[in-house]
């Protein structure tokens, strides 16, 4: 099996020569697409890889930061791409629709900056395993002509860290995340005074207990606290509740609540359990 494992790798690399062209990574932090830079500049070399970080203003700035981080450990060309997907009325009145058109906007805006450096290929990290979640958001990266090299060559997550590991990437072992408007159920518009919040909330739990993987879910008085059910036991002192209760309460929630059920890997479907995505007349034929 680690034979196997090994082999794999060059398959990656592979994938970017036998295309022999400048491209462009979408580098989210995560270690998907960190893996995916990686193979890119030893395929092609520094010189024809851009990394793009976007700086959306709905994902934590720990993310971004570890984006720039992982950016300098590669050492690969590294540029942020700013703009605010809150105004986006698609997007923050934060339908069942609200991830398609979150990497629809994404999609635009690397399209662009791929144009203007005359750069044909762009590549994400979507990697085999994301195909057994509810992604619409891969659906309109694709639509939109963005490849996902670990998908087209069959690597899941488990080998993904796997080879991160053995190439250095410090990301290796970094939880998965997902933007802060996921925490939002769908239905409830979305605004930065509540996103920030959210993105508060997170770090004092963190902070106060050591989890590594925290979701706060934001039922308007409620906050909704999720880790992995092999940490809950971080959270099993009175004082450090008391502690994160009141810094929480302090930020407008009322009620502070812990999921026994834990963090689960469909954290959107756990969100909105109910509801049915329908993509087609969005997609581009």
């Amino acid at each position: 099996m680690e034979d196997s494992k090994q082999s794999r790798y060059p398959l990656l690399i592979n994938w970017f020569k036998s295309r022999n062209c400048k491209v462009i990574v979408a580098l989210s932090g995560g270690v998907d697409s960190a893996l995916v830079t990686l193979a890119a500049r030893q395929a092609l070399g520094k010189e024809n890889v851009l990394a793009i970080t976007a700086n959306y203003q709905t994902l934590a700035n720990e993310e971004l930061e570890t984006a720039k981080k992982v950016a300098k450990e590669i050492d690969v060309i590294h540029h942020l791409l700013e703009y605010n997907e809150l105004d986006n009325p698609n997007f923050t009145k934060n339908d069942s629709l609200r991830c398609f058109h979150c990497r629809n906007e994404l999609a635009i805006n690397l399209l662009k900056v791929a144009k203007e450096k005359n750069i044909s290929l762009i590549v994400d990290g979507t990697n085999l395993d994301d195909v057994d979640d509810d992604r619409p958001g891969m659906i309109a990266l694709h639509s939109m002509g963005i490849k996902s090299p670990l998908l087209d060559i069959g690597l899941g997550k488990k080998e993904v860290r796997h080879f991160a590991k053995i190439n250095n990437l410090s990301v290796h072992d970094k939880p998965s995340n997902s933007c802060l408007a996921s925490r939002v159920p769908h239905g409830t518009e979305i605004n930065s005074v509540k996103l920030r919040r959210i993105e508060r909330c997170e770090m004092i739990i963190k902070k106060l207990s050591g989890v590594r993987q925290v979701r706060v879910r934001d039922h308007d008085t409620i906050a909704r606290i999720e880790i992995e059910r092999s940490e809950i036991s971080k959270l099993c002192n009175l004082d450090k509740i008391d502690k994160i209760v009141f810094e929480i309460r302090e930020l407008g929630f009322k009620h502070v609540t812990l999921d026994l059920e834990g963090y689960g890997k469909k954290e959107i479907g756990k969100l909105n359990e109910d509801e049915i995505i329908t993509i087609d007349k969005y997609v581009k034929k």
